[in-house]
């Protein structure tokens, strides 16, 4: 669509769009983005568009000029993966580190032609433009997930993992799930660890804890699940009536008919997750069985009552996100390992994150980059906002107003010991402190909940449970509501076009504001069967004041001015939108302390119309040496050879070598070494923010003199003596130096202040170095 008046442009149909992690905003492996907290350099973001014909690559860096990268029209394309670079060792080496970056791409004509359609991955190097691997499958391919170690290809029911250095087969799963979509075989794949939906579980490899429940349905979800079961029956009864007058074939209730009847006879559970590691899993198939063992198996649990339809890792890979068929309920789980085996490990159910009574399917689920902010999209096109924390626990102001991760704990929680009298109150009153046993959000009453109860029995007396550290006590099940519900127009009416430079192929509009009225309907060519979206969202650093700085000139803290960063939303129009989250205390609230509950206020700032055009020229490979993605493999390469101690073939080029890689690559040791080591760590702790008396713990009384005592104060000569009538005696005036004190009976009013840490020195020094005696009589 046009925004200034003029005749709509004809625009490709977009199939499928995705935020893409390759070397060019790789942050721990590539050089620029070291002194990321010092230059204020960010990682720019890297978007794949995938069309009916062709695909489509764009970066749009911290400046928020969108650049092209890649662009190509050989037919439709199912997925596609720009591969990073693999992690390299002395004794394994990339084969293909010459031809690197490398683009693989699952099309519906493969390189050889003959195999069926969306049979083959493709792998083309974007250095040099040809196809180095081509792999081969017998049924069609669904999707491609990689990282710095593996390669994995999802089929229906099954997944194929291949080495990232040779992309020889590595292990493959056959186990998994059917989903009825849209993503048929769902998996996550983290920096280490595969989560995949088993079709079974095994009890002997069943972790410790999984889903807790859903909780008591509301009454919109008891009208709804009434009004399911009226249409159910009602549709029932019409194809009865239909058989019965001849006007339906029989054939089609017969095969209906077989397929209820396979599904009762099939032993497949729904809605359970194993997760294997990547590194210690055997190579060849990996089959969970009650016989094998459970090597390379970190988590085997049941996370949802129907299929699952949507999975995804936090950046560190210790919390993952579920998704069913239904999506009313999202799942944050936290998986910890044990080193003996998966039945030792505990998987703690967090969060329920609750998005509604009616169903959606999920297609995408992000992380912000501090894991407190998550956002699901769904094929509605809605994507929620939900904040968490990564350990568990109702988000607040506390724990989402500050720029930074806070504690689990305050200090004052932690000094006046609240944590230890909630844990005697729930173990007083049983379950997690709920007053009303049947509705409170404790899962204690909910069916499923009685299951893993007695799963939980299974596992201590079957399993030999020596006792895990790890798995009491288990953390309180939150239940949390999006903040925000942000959905994409069909059209950008409120969009006006900002006056400035044009960009490299897209435009960038500023907001003016929000769009609140609902768009007129329009027949899109995007708009798939059945009103699905493709959405897709990632957070990221403000690219905003491009668009409303007319100078051009960011300011140096402009990014760390806002608490959350900016959510960026891409749609099957082809507009990628900057939204701005600011979370606030509850309106509402009598009183703001750090435990008022949070709310949101969202508004769109930026877009970038990224659609192509019929007329839009192919930028195809080979690349000039300072392509972007080839000067981000360059970086992530030599920085992989230095890490590994070897030397880095060639020249590195425009990569500057810092003095830091110096000493990765080389074999100094003695002197320098300790000078380094002496320098790790200069001040080990600093004096606490509230002192342990200060809490409530302890009480401060006054103590009384009795009998005859005598006080000597360090401030003055003065001596004061009380007889036992408590009548005053006279001041009297002497030296000290005179005075025989063992002699005297000496009592303090009080105690001399103790040395406290920060203090320039002690208290003592500062009174002259003063000794108070005490004696009694």
């Amino acid at each position: 669509q046009a925004y200034s008046g003029t005749p709509p442009e004809e625009k490709e149909k977009i199939v499928w769009v995705r935020f893409e992690n390759a070397d060019l905003n790789d942050t721990s492996r590539n050089m620029e983005f070291h002194e990321i907290h010092s230059t204020g350099n960010e990682p720019p973001l890297l978007l794949l568009i995938g069309y009916s014909d062709g695909m489509q690559v764009w970066s749009i860096p911290i400046s928020g000029e969108a650049q092209e990268l890649f662009s190509v029209r050989h037919g439709p394309v199912r997925a596609a993966r720009i591969l990073p670079a693999p992690q390299i060792s002395a004794q394994k080496c990339d084969n293909f580190a010459e031809k690197r970056p490398l683009l693989g791409v699952c099309k519906s004509i493969g390189s050889s032609g003959t195999s069926p359609p969306y049979c083959c991955v493709d792998l083309y190097s974007l250095r040099t433009g040809e196809m180095v691997k081509s792999i081969q499958f017998k049924t069609p391919i669904y999707d491609l997930h990689c990282n710095k170690r593996i390669l994995v290809v999802v089929l229906q029911e099954k997944i194929a993992a291949f080495d990232s250095c040779t992309f020889t087969k590595k292990f493959f799963v056959t186990s998994c799930y059917p989903c009825p979509g849209p993503n048929m075989n769902p998996i996550a794949l983290g920096s280490r660890w595969l989560a995949y939906a088993e079709n079974k579980l095994i009890r002997c490899h069943q972790s410790r804890g999984g889903a807790c429940g859903d909780n008591i349905q509301s009454y919109t979800a008891t009208v709804i699940s009434a009004a399911k079961t009226i249409k159910t029956g009602l549709t029932m009864v019409g194809k009865v009536v239909t058989q019965l007058t001849g006007t339906l074939p029989s054939g089609a209730s017969e095969e209906e008919i077989l397929a209820h009847s396979n599904l009762r006879r099939s032993p497949l559970v729904p809605g359970i997750v194993t997760i294997i590691d990547t590194d210690t899993v055997a190579e060849g198939q990996v089959l969970l069985s009650e016989d094998s063992d459970s090597d390379g198996i970190v988590a085997h649990f049941p996370a949802h009552e129907k299929p699952i339809c949507c999975m995804a890792f936090n950046p560190s890979g210790m919390l993952l996100v579920t998704s069913d068929t239904l999506g009313h309920d999202f799942h944050v789980f936290q998986i910890l390992t044990h080193p003996w085996s998966s039945s030792q490990s505990a998987v703690h159910h967090l969060y329920t994150l609750h998005r509604g009574e009616t169903e959606a399917k999920v297609q995408d689920i992000s992380f912000s980059h501090d894991c407190r902010w998550v956002v699901v999209s769904t094929l509605r096109g809605t994507s929620h906002v939900f904040p968490i924390n990564p350990y568990g626990g109702q988000p607040c102001v506390r724990t989402h107003m500050s720029p930074r991760v806070v504690n689990r704990m305050s200090r004052f929680q932690k000094s006046a010991g609240l944590e230890e009298i909630e844990q005697e109150l729930s173990s007083k009153q049983g379950g997690r402190c709920s007053p009303v046993p049947g509705l409170s959000s404790s899962p204690s009453g909910s069916p499923l909940h009685g299951k893993l109860n007695s799963q939980d029995t299974y596992n201590n007396f079957t399993n030999n449970n020596p006792g895990n550290p790890r798995l009491l006590p288990l953390p309180s099940l939150t239940v949390v509501l999006p903040l925000a519900q942000i959905k994409q127009p069909m059209t950008l009416g409120t969009i006006t076009k900002r006056t400035g430079p044009y960009l490299f192929g897209a435009g960038c509009f500023s907001i003016k504001a929000p769009c609140k009225s609902k768009p007129a309907p329009q027949i899109s060519p995007s708009k798939s069967v059945g009103g699905e979206f493709c959405v897709a969202a990632v957070f990221g650093a403000s690219r905003s004041w491009f668009a409303n700085n007319s100078g051009l000139k960011r300011e140096k803290d402009q990014s760390k001015q806002f608490v959350v960063e900016s959510l960026y939303i891409i749609s099957c129009y082809g507009s990628l939108v900057e939204h701005v989250l600011e979370p606030r205390p509850l309106s509402t609230a009598p009183k703001i302390s750090d435990d008022t509950p949070l709310e949101m206020g969202t508004c769109p700032r930026a877009s970038w119309t990224l659609v192509r055009t019929p007329q839009w020229n192919e930028l195809q490979p080979p690349f000039n040496a300072n392509h972007p993605l080839l000067l981000a493999a360059d970086a992530v390469q030599y920085y992989q050879y230095l890490l590994a101690g070897l030397v880095p073939p060639g020249s590195p080029g425009p990569i500057t070598r810092h003095e830091s890689y110096d000493s990765l690559a080389s074999d100094h040791s003695g002197q320098e070494d300790e000078e380094w080591l002496s320098q790790v760590e200069i001040v080990t702790h600093t004096g606490p923010h509230r002192r342990l008396w200060m809490g409530p713990q302890f009480q401060f009384k006054t103590i009384h003199p009795s009998g005859q005592t005598t006080v000597i104060s360090s401030s003055s000569s003065v001596l004061q003596s009380h007889g036992p009538s408590d009548t005053p005696q006279p001041l009297l005036d002497f030296d000290t130096d005179d005075l025989d004190l063992n002699s005297l009976r000496i009592q303090p009013v009080r105690s001399e202040p103790v040395s406290m840490p920060g203090s320039p020195r002690p208290a003592a020094e500062r009174r002259g170095g003063s000794t108070v005696i005490d004696a009694s009589s």
